[in-house]
């Protein structure tokens, strides 16, 4: 191989691999491979000189090709498994040199003529290939043909199965095989010895000592310049890519057949070697190895080599040498334990039919209220066996297997040979399936429908027919648990350890600069410092760790300008002696592979230098007989940033022991220590902490953290003074780490442990990993003192001494005790693993949809367990193993875990593990979702940051990419969830929204056809896991209430975080914002109390219809209000506020939660509790004066709030496993306090009640939230286009000349007086139309006369238009004159208006006014004859003076009478509403000192107070000889208050054991009655 000039190219793939330019820069500086590349061409020849009558195991001498051409019985045995650590690119390549250009061999066939065909990419990653076969040879496949086919056909070997590789010994050589001698010339780390090795071993680098071997024993023989790293990675890559794509596969092959890399995808990389940058400095001459003739008269201690040589893994060390290994995950024992566990798990499941495992099932959800025979249902069945849809009516109890059966009659003659459990039910659009055993009104499916009056629509299907690409099959569950190949579908850290093949050059070097150390005979100092540069190459590529062992050594040999040790100055006369060098040598050399084995210790390398186990205690002592205390040293902190020499000083460390958050005892300090500069900077302790505490009285769970310290350094020019006050000690890292690990065992010997930085967390509550994700983390180094055996935590048993006791049996005491701790405490908190276990035990009864409710809080609980494997774990492998739904949701959970960088390792490993219990269909699943997901970002980042007038082209053609996207995978599942199945994108209906992030407005193609396509919203820019955690709490909320039989009517859509700042929103149909809806009255819409009322009515137009609207427009807007208020949800205005046409009123947009408003300067931008204005009341009221309804409101509230206040803990604890996950507004305990300040857990219901009804006229009186919505309203007409057609808000579609006809004549005939929904005029206006002999009456308000005015002034000038009557009347506003009077100057205004130009006359808004509501058709040739909602307008016939709602209970000599609403009170003399407040006595008073009362009601007839009055200090025997009065009374203000009604209740008649709630009839001097 010629050496060639580079270009600089290949420094980045040498970087990639782990080497800084400063390094590459030292090394070439040192020619780490000048004499290898220099002497390879002359040692080849040499080489082949000598062995021309020896035949090596493979004849590399033959073209490449031929390699293929031996009999299929030998291509049988490669092997090939990804490595763990998988992204260190091949850092050169062999290749043969035109010169070297082997001879062309045919085959019987004829010449094959044809580029070489191995790549020379870089490969993505250094893998471990196995040999098999006795014969020790290469070969591939059985279905690797000839050399005409064995391209096309190649196709990788299935993955071997899991076996030790460290069990089996080496295998001498067989009798008679060839070998051939081991040449001492330095070798390239590209150069392959085969070795002679039994089945399923793997290929290693040893690190050999230079020694000569007996013919007939050597370890191998030095090979030509063969491209083996490519056939490797040819191989490789086309493994890696067929396990997942075949189609990628074909498109390797061929590429690989064109000469260029399978994976290189148009992209040339060359495979030269590492080449001199004519920019380094001056090189120094090159030096050759020293050979020796007779290597066995020198002393193997002495010339001690390291050279990187590929050799088999041999469990035993060459003598004086060492080895490195290719390991697989297996090298760390707690991952290997943790594969053990996964196969167990797997095997232990008992599946009968595997093609269920692909079924996704429809969610269940057990509740009274949708359980009841009495609820029936409409279901509709679909069957491809019938022409006609089928229609059942069932009840909610009944099971879907009834349902199937009856389905079955009408599709067979004959069921006695057919199977109800052969068929199942999908609805119709979604790719899910309802439970044959469960009852229909059980499922979330039916729920839904209900709630929303959605025809309930089922298709039944055979199993045989359904989809059956997710399902687990055999082969997948007996499958070994490998988890390398399955990290690659996350998107993991950069690696920043350095290759074995980069590290095998600085060994070279560094046996070049020992050898000429060794051997020189003069000029030692040159020599010295070369030396030590070499060794600064190693230690920098090795995290920049220098162990004391080194410092050791390096201090025998005397000052260099790369080394200054100013207290330790050797004599360099010393080193003139041979001995002495050599001593140096073996003792640097023993430190060197020392850190070598810490470094493949710590991090994820892959390669190791000893066989693991083989420094396993064979004896165990007991922790609890280990008496000493905790004692370690605290040598250093290794790769500190340059510029805290300038910013800091005295720097010290304070260790800290803590279990579950609470520390065990005082944190000790090292002293305070500056700066070192040896090797690099460091700074050196080297001291011994002990703690007060014995080992045999620590936890198990036992936390060490470690915190740096140190003070800043005194600013120039300041006063001592003041620099005493400034100078206080700053944290600059923190570190924990548990004393015992997963196998219980006390941490021994030196460990290397990445600090975080202290602006993050610092969470001595839990197990954090060492921030080794972080490539420039300061690395703390600890050595604790090792011992002959290991000292194992043992658990008690406490079956045999501790008794057990029921809960009830318990004192009171005690059961209080055990209450506030569970109270106070969170589970998630204990650190105990047979606590935590036991927790697990509890919640393994929830059902899968209970647990899909808790499910991110479990994930994020995962980072409290202190070890890989736990209880917790197992659980939720379990659950997602048997269930699609769990395992879809934890996979983008898990996969959003890995951008947390401080647990990013620990989810990595439990990602694979998930991805290896599902099965290959559902990894492919997930894979084609990252895709979908990975190209719907690139698209919404595209047009976010496009300019306003190229959105839309660029929304176009990245639609045409996610085309292509369902043109090469047919159909992908979203996100959302795993029943929407999706086959393609309908552009016409995608679009993007005009807000801030821009998020973009998707319509997907349903694979049902009989379902409609999935709308969705994709955002990228925004963190949704907020929206995500706001939306699963109210989810909660409303369970809950289902659950106690209070239905709040909630609108939950799905949202959910697919990667940090990006992810999917469920679009809900038929909804419109608040902001639309008001500004259909005007810019100032939001100030008015019509608009909600008005647009319900024109999507609801029938009585019932609207009726329906405004139940559910009540129970809707009670659950947002107390859902809102609890979580402190703010920023909320008319555009994140929607409402259906149903009726249901819900939120959205959850940027600002938890009481962390929007400032505006020093004023919060949400000055209410919660948004509640007068137009909602107005819908709830049915007018604009309080109703009997209003009282149901407020009910449905405070019922509401006090059932989530039962529940207090429950929300404080699943948003306190929330404060670990990274959201901005949920990092405290602050945060919390907030919610439960909300709650007040510490009030009685009552009290509660009366504070929430406060809240609730709080929000109604603010005015600053209707300001708030009128400056949004403003902010948004930028937004609003020209082209926005203009609609009547009550008309609810529109209409044209050409759809209703021409108007010839329009006349307001009459009008007629109303009473509902508010008191009032209408106007019946008559229309004729041409061609048509019938007449059209047609009912208008005035003010719809002048909403239809004003939306005309915006469409043409006023010169075009006639003058619209003033609004206000100089008379009775309301009378009977004013009517009459608007009657005559509206009909001129509409003779005006028909008369206009055409453009006016005919335009749509005329002809929308004038077409017929539905309100019309129903009143047409009749009177609206006056009718009232409620008492509001008419006087009660059988009722003097309307009712009083109380609650009246006695506890601890109290009488609590709680005075609710009143409903139905008189009308003043004067025809005005009084202002009510209640009074009350208990009689007999002569001195009125028991008089109470309450606050006073403005202008209602049906006042609400929910005011708690108390009479405290009355025995119950004098109550019975009470009576209660109560007065209703008028405040007048200077005149005397009016009697409104009163009422005498008899505490005698009443059970005050039990409190009575109930209406009271109020009459002049009456006895009250129930």
């Amino acid at each position: 191989m010629s050496s060639t000039q580079g270009n600089g190219e290949h420094w980045k793939s040498l970087e990639s691999v782990g080497i800084s330019r400063k390094e590459l820069a030292m090394a070439e500086a040192l020619q780490m491979e000048c004499d290898a590349l220099s002497r390879l061409r002359h040692d080849k020849e040499e080489s082949r000189a000598k062995q021309n009558t020896e035949h090596a195991l493979v004849d590399w001498d033959k073209p490449v090709l031929d390699f293929y051409s031996k009999p299929a019985g030998r291509r049988n045995d490669l092997k090939l498994l990804r490595g763990l650590s998988g992204s260190d690119p091949t850092l050169n390549y062999n290749s043969i040199s035109p010169q070297e250009e082997p001879p062309n061999h045919s085959n019987p066939q004829g010449p094959q003529p044809g580029p070489d065909p191995w790549p020379k990419g870089s490969l993505t990653g250094d893998y471990r290939y196995i040999l098999d076969g006795s014969d020790g040879g290469l070969s591939l496949p059985p279905e690797a043909g000839d050399i005409d086919s064995s391209c096309k056909k190649l196709s990788p070997p299935p993955l071997p199965p899991r076996v030790s590789i460290w069990d089996t010994p080496p295998v001498p050589p067989r009798k008679g095989s060839p070998t051939c001698s081991k040449i001492s010339q330095p070798n390239d780390i590209n150069t392959l010895s085969l070795v002679e090795q039994p089945p399923g071993k793997l290929l290693g680098h040893q690190i050999l000592e230079e020694e000569e071997l007996p013919r007939g024993g050597g370890r191998g023989c030095l090979l030509g310049s063969v491209d083996y790293d490519g056939i490797n990675d040819a191989i490789t890559r086309l493994n890696l890519k067929s396990t997942y794509d075949a189609e990628m596969l074909r498109d390797a092959t061929r590429g690989w057949k064109e000469g260029r890399g399978p994976l290189d995808f148009g992209k040339d990389t060359p495979g030269k070697p590492v080449s001199r940058s004519k920019t380094m400095p001056p090189q120094v001459p090159p030096r050759t190895y020293t050979r020796h003739s007779n290597r066995k008269t020198v002393t193997p201690s002495k010339n001690r080599r390291i050279s990187a040589a590929p050799v088999g893994s041999c469990p035993h060390t060459v003598a004086n040498g060492h080895e490195l290994f290719e390991v697989s995950e297996e090298r760390d024992e707690e991952v290997a334990a943790f594969c053990h566990m996964l196969d167990v798990l797997r095997s232990g499941s008992d599946i009968q039919d595997y093609s269920l495992t692909g079924y996704v099932w429809s969610a269940v959800t057990p509740s009274p209220e949708h359980l009841g025979d009495e609820v029936n249902l409409k279901v509709t069945v679909l069957c491809n066996s019938l022409q006609e849809p089928l229609t059942f009516t069932c009840n909610c109890s009944s099971t879907v297997d009834l349902l199937i059966y009856q389905t079955l009659c009408y599709t067979h003659d004959e069921l006695r040979e057919v199977d109800v459990a052969d068929f199942v039910l999908k609805p119709c659009g979604l790719e899910e399936f309802l439970q044959n055993k469960h009852a229909l009104g059980s499922h979330e499916y039916i729920q839904y429908c209900r709630k929303f009056d959605i025809d309930i629509r089922l298709q039944l299907m055979e199993r045989k027919t359904v989809r059956s690409d997710l399902a687990r099959t055999v082969n997948d569950d007996q499958s070994p648990s490998t988890l390398n190949y399955l990290i690659h579908l996350q998107e993991r850290p950069v690696k920043q350890t350095i290759s074995r093949q980069a590290l095998s050059l600085l060994f070279d070097t560094y046996h070049n600069e020992v050898d000429a150390f060794l051997l020189a005979d003069g000029d030692f100092l040159l020599k010295a410092e070369r030396v030590i540069q070499s060794v600064k190459a190693i230690c920098n590529a090795l995290a920049a760790v220098e162990t004391p062992e080194i410092t050791n050594a390096l201090n025998q040999l005397p000052p260099c300008p790369s080394r200054m040790q100013p207290k330790i100055q050797k004599d360099p006369s010393v080193l003139a002696v041979r001995e002495n060098r050599e001593k140096v040598v073996e003792a640097l050399t023993a430190a060197i592979l020392d850190l070598v084995e810490l470094y493949c210790n710590t991090f994820n390398a892959d390669f190791q230098t000893a066989v693991p186990g083989s420094r396993k205690h064979d004896l165990v002592q007991e922790a609890c007989h280990f008496s000493e205390a905790l004692a370690f040293t605290i040598y250093a902190t290794h790769r500190i940033p340059i510029t805290w020499a300038t910013s800091y000083e005295d720097f010290y460390l304070s260790c800290s022991l803590s279990h579950g958050g609470k520390e065990l005892c005082s944190p000790l300090q090292t002293r305070r220590a500056h700066f070192s500069n040896y090797l690099f900077h460091l700074i050196i302790w080297d001291q011994q902490i002990c703690f007060p505490v014995q080992v045999n009285r620590l936890p198990r769970e036992t936390l060490l953290c470690a915190t740096l310290y140190a003070l800043p350094v005194p600013l120039p020019g300041s006063s001592s003074e003041t620099n005493k006050q400034r100078r206080v000690p700053e944290a600059l890292g923190w570190v924990t780490t548990p004393l015992f690990n997963f196998r219980q065992v006390l941490t021994c010997g030196r460990k290397l442990l990445g600090l975080w930085p202290a602006t993050q967390e610092n969470p001595s509550a839990r197990w954090s990993a060492p921030n080794f994700h972080q490539p420039d983390s300061v690395i703390l180094q600890i050595d604790f003192p090792t011992s002959a055996s290991d000292i194992k935590f043992i658990s008690p048993s406490g079956d045999k001494f501790s008794p057990r006791y029921a809960f009830g049996n318990l004192r009171e005491e005690d059961q209080r005790k055990l209450k506030d701790i569970m109270q106070k405490e969170s589970l998630y908190c204990f650190p105990d693993q047979e606590v935590r276990r036991m927790a697990v035990q509890w919640i393994g009864s929830l059902s899968d949809t209970e647990l899909l409710d808790y499910l991110p809080q479990l994930v994020q609980a995962l980072k409290y367990e202190c070890y890989l494997d736990s209880p917790l774990v197992r659980f939720l492998l379990k659950r997602a193993v048997s269930d699609l739904r769990v395992t879809h949701y934890f996979f983008w959970l898990l996969k959003d875990g890995l951008k947390d960088s401080q647990f990013s390792i620990r989810y990595q490993y439990l990602l694979a593990a998930l991805l290896c219990c599902c099965g290959k269909g559902l990894r492919e699943e997930f894979n084609r979702q990252c895709w979908l997901v990975n190209t719907l970002a690139k698209l919404a980042q595209q047009v976010r940051e496009a300019a306003p007038s190229a959105r839309q082209g660029i929304l176009r053609m990245g639609l045409e990419e996610v085309k292509q996207f369902f043109a090469l995978n047919g159909s992908c599942r979203l996100p959302l969830s795993p029943s929407l199945l999706v086959k393609g994108i309908v552009p016409r209906d995608c679009s993007y929204f005009n807000s801030n992030a821009v998020p973009l407005k998707l319509a997907f193609q349903n694979v049902d056809p009989l379902g409609e396509n999935v709308r969705v919203i994709f955002k990228c820019g925004d963190d949704l896991r907020q929206d995500m955690l706001t939306l699963q709490m109210i989810r909660i909320m409303s369970k809950i209430w289902v659950q106690e039989g209070l239905d709040m009517r909630m609108v939950i859509f799905r949202c959910f975080s697919t990667g940090r700042g990006r992810g999917m929103v469920e679009m809900i149909p038929n909804a419109e914002t608040l902001r639309k809806i008001q500004v259909e009255h005007g810019v100032t819409g939001s100030f008015k109390d019509r608009p909600l009322a008005d647009w319900l009515q024109k999507h609801n137009p029938g009585e019932d219809e609207y009726e329906k609207a405004v139940e559910n427009f009540i129970y809707s807007c009670a659950g947002c209000c107390v859902a809102t208020y609890v979580l402190g949800i703010c920023d909320r205005h008319n555009d994140n506020i929607m409402l259906k046409t149903t009726g249901h009123m819900f939120h959205i947009d959850f940027g600002r939660f938890l009481g962390h408003a929007q400032m505006f300067g020093n004023i919060k931008r949400d000055r209410a509790p919660f948004v509640f204005t007068s137009d909602m009341a107005y819908v709830i009221n049915g007018g604009d004066k309080p109703s009997s309804r209003f009282h149901d409101f407020v009910d449905l509230c405070c019922q509401a709030y006090n059932l989530i206040r039962k529940h207090t803990h429950l929300f404080l604890n699943l948003l306190g496993l929330m404060l670990s996950c990274g959201i901005p507004e949920l990092s405290d305990l602050e945060d919390l306090k907030y919610v439960y300040d909300a709650l007040r857990p510490q009030d009685t219901e009552a009290n509660a009640t009366t504070y929430f009804t406060r809240l609730i006229e709080s929000s109604l009186g603010s005015v600053a939230t209707k300001l708030n919505f009128f400056i949004h309203n403003l902010a948004q007409m930028k937004f609003t286009g020209s082209d926005d057609r203009l609609t009547l808000s009550f008309a609810p579609r529109t209409h044209t000349l050409k759809s209703s006809g021409r108007i010839f004549d329009v006349y307001l005939c009459r009008h007629e007086k109303i009473f509902h929904p508010n008191k009032g005029y209408i106007y019946v206006v008559e229309v004729k139309r041409e061609n048509s002999h019938e007449v059209t009456y047609i009912q208008r308000t005035f003010e719809e006369f002048q909403e239809l005015h004003n939306k005309l002034r915006l469409l043409f000038p006023s010169s075009l238009l006639p003058s619209f009557p003033s609004r206000f009347v100089i008379s009775r506003s309301r009378g009977e004159a004013a009517a009459e009077r608007r009657r005559d100057e509206l009909n001129g205004y509409i003779w005006h208006l028909t008369h206009a130009v055409p453009e006016v006359a005919e335009c749509d808004l005329v002809y929308t006014f004038f077409h017929p509501l539905p309100r019309d058709e129903k009143a047409a040739g009749a009177s609206p004859a006056p009718k009232s909602s409620d008492g509001t307008w008419a006087r009660p016939v059988e009722q003097v003076g309307g009712e009083v709602k109380l609650s009246i209970s006695y506890k601890n000599n109290k009488l609590f009478i709680m005075v609710m609403y009143i409903r139905g009170l008189q009308l003043l003399q004067d025809g005005n509403d009084p202002d009510p407040y209640v009074k009350i006595y208990l009689l007999p008073d002569p001195q009125k000192t028991t008089k109470r009362k309450t606050k006073v009601a403005r202008k209602t007839c049906n006042p609400t107070y929910n005011e708690m009055l108390v009479y405290d200090g009355i025995p119950k025997g004098d109550l019975q000889q009470r009576e209660l009065q109560l007065s209703v009374l008028s405040e007048q203000g200077f005149w005397e208050n009016v009697l409104l009604g009163e009422v005498h209740i008899r505490l005698r008649e009443l059970d005050l054991a039990q409190e009575k709630t109930g209406w009271f009839a109020l009459g002049s001097r009456s006895h009250g009655t129930l």
